[in-house]
């Protein structure tokens, strides 16, 4: 069992210095988990540490999934056998750049229930996760015969709140449902961080960047019992859409990390190897975490300028990285893993099309009608499109549109004309006038990641209210389309047009909306699967699927221009490529490249 002193930690009457690098089984395949925890190994680490998210394990309430991408005991396995001690942090937080901070979206249905404090109604669901959570992880520690070595309590608190009766309960719980090895909490270095996240009889860690002898001098003033350890130091950064790509100069980072290890400390690097945020799973931030104000949602690559990037490549910071750790491992570290091989170059026409709104009743869960417009989540509906649909009673001369509580980008149309495209914490008000009787108006609200850190932890999508001047407008009905896996299968594909025309009247319940954003659809031949890049020029903003399975969000505003394409999603033969474009701006084809495109 690991022990702590605070001279350091040791495992079995060993000294042991935990050398870990974050490596999250949600953002990379199966298929290739072998090979990225290798690499750690071969970058001289000895231990590995992942999240684990509750959003991806309950995407409803009572269902469960620890299949494929989320198997974490597969996961768990195949770190043992890789040689790797193992960290897990399973509280039901987990910032991460993830969606919502791993709290599922659910939660957010009910607007009596406070996240992360101890609101009956949240420990109540957060109890029946951990039931079936927590004995799994249990089976893996190192007192049962396996790797887990420590269980994080919850993660960052003390740049959230104080509630130390929460922290309590997740304690007491973690210890009850089985673990009996260290439990830790992670924060920031400051005061303040430290005394309202730390848990009493607990050991208490530390995140950080830079100045690691500063940082460690903190812990030690507030915590002189506990051993050194930097749980996230953070070597590269995340970015988010239309900022600039975040780089950190590996000689910069092996002086950060040398000096963390001349503490005398154990470190955890953050990201070792960061992966993608596939699907819907990227999350956001805001500029100022303490008011919420200023939305910053979070691109598909989570590569983190990480010493092994999101193909799982070695780059000049996993060498100086492995320079730095070979004075302090135990034993050499083992050559790095060969690399799968890359695609060939191609370009691939995207030949065959169908218009969204002609599949609005297709893929929807069911129209729903209410006074004013639901939520995502009241719609029960994860991430995706919701259109919803309204009128405009007139004759009114022009007044300005208002979309109260916009999250995040709405297509404005009007008697089925585009109007707009407004964008959350946007000022712009379209001036709609209504010659006739009424006018349709209708809504295509998109939604892109939930806020994973601050105070605007909570953020519900879609629309709270629609003014056209000073007056609500009522009597919505709403169409919501989940955007996932399996989304463009089985639609009714067509020779691919030049634009996208007004749909059919009455065509899935679309009284004739002219609608730019359509399904585009080719397919890529290959010999054997292989790792890609893709691009799409000309492209404006959207979605991508290979086989079925959600690549991501693209948007031309960057910084990031192609997507990754892992070698398992592939088979021999032919793959097909689907490109959901909201904006209208299609290709009309798409690239493979050899190289990413991260800005």
């Amino acid at each position: 069992m690991l022990e702590m002193s605070p001279e350091g930690f040791s495992l079995d009457g060993r000294p042991l210095r935990l050398l870990s690098g974050a490596l999250h089984y949600f953002r990379t395949l199966p298929e290739q988990w072998p090979h990225r925890l290798r690499m750690l190994r071969a970058m001289g680490l000895n231990t590995v540490e992942t999240y684990v998210p509750w959003n991806l394990h309950e995407p409803r309430p009572g269902a469960y999934d620890f299949d494929g991408i989320a198997d974490l005991d597969a996961f768990l396995r195949a770190s043992a056998e890789a040689g790797l001690h193992a960290i897990v942090r399973p509280s039901p937080y987990i910032c991460a750049e993830w969606e919502n901070g791993g709290l599922p979206w659910w939660l957010l249905a009910d607007r009596n229930l406070r996240l992360r404090v101890a609101d009956p109604r949240y420990l109540d669901r957060v109890d029946r996760w951990y039931d079936r959570l927590i004995p799994l992880i249990a089976a893996h520690q190192t007192t049962r015969g396996g790797n887990v070595l420590m269980v994080q309590i919850e993660n960052e608190y003390g740049s959230f709140g104080t509630d130390s009766a929460y922290l309590q309960h997740l304690a007491d719980g973690l210890r009850s449902r089985g673990i009996d090895v260290p439990l830790f909490t992670s924060d920031g270095p400051e005061d303040f961080f430290l005394t309202g996240g730390a848990a009493p009889g607990h050991l208490a860690t530390v995140n950080f960047g830079s100045r690691a002898t500063e940082a460690f001098g903190e812990l030690r003033r507030f915590r002189p019992q506990d051993p050194a350890m930097c749980m996230e130091f953070w070597n590269g950064w995340f970015d988010h859409w239309g900022e600039k790509h975040t780089v950190r100069s590996p000689e910069d980072a092996a002086g950060a990390l040398r000096e963390i290890l001349e503490n005398d400390a154990s470190v955890n690097l953050y990201m070792a190897h960061g992966g993608t945020n596939f699907g819907t799973w990227a999350g956001a931030n805001t500029a100022d975490p303490r008011t919420g104000e200023g939305y910053q949602p979070t691109i598909t690559s989570y590569d983190y300028d990480a010493p092994i990037d999101e193909r799982g490549a070695p780059t000049p910071k996993f060498w100086a990285f492995r320079e730095v750790l070979a004075a302090y491992a135990e034993q050499p570290a083992p050559d790095p893993e060969p690399m799968p091989p890359l695609l060939a170059p191609a370009r691939i026409e995207l030949t065959e099309s169908v218009p969204l709104f002609d599949v609005i009743g297709r893929l929807s869960t069911g129209t729903v009608h209410s006074p004013t417009p639901p939520s995502f989540e009241e719609l029960g509906l994860a991430h995706g499109l919701v259109l919803y649909r309204t009128s405009i009673p007139g004759p009114r001369k022009a007044y300005p549109l208002t979309l109260e509580g916009l999250a995040d980008r709405a297509h404005v149309f009007v008697d089925g004309v585009p109007a707009a495209v407004l964008e959350r914490d946007s000022d712009e008000r379209p001036e709609i006038a209504v010659d006739g009787p009424a006018a349709r108006l209708e809504l295509l609200v998109e939604s892109m990641g939930r806020v994973n850190y601050g105070a605007a932890i909570g953020d519900r999508k879609g629309l709270s209210g629609v003014l056209h001047t000073q007056q609500y407008l009522h009597g919505w009905t709403a169409e919501p389309v989940p955007l996932g896996d399996g989304t463009p299968d089985g639609l009714p594909w067509g020779a691919a047009a030049a634009s996208s025309g007004p749909a059919p009247a009455g065509a899935d319940g679309v009284d004739g909306t002219s609608a730019p954003a359509a399904f585009h659809r080719g397919f890529l031949d290959v010999d054997e699967p292989a790792d890609g890049y893709l691009a799409l020029p000309g492209w404006t903003k959207g979605y991508v699927w290979v086989n079925g399975f959600c690549l991501g969000r693209y948007w031309d505003r960057g910084p990031q221009r192609t997507l990754y394409v892992p070698w398992p999603l592939l088979r021999p033969g032919r793959n097909e490529i689907a490109v959901l474009e909201l904006d209208g701006h299609a290709g009309p084809f798409v690239e493979i490249r050899t190289e990413p495109d991260l800005g």
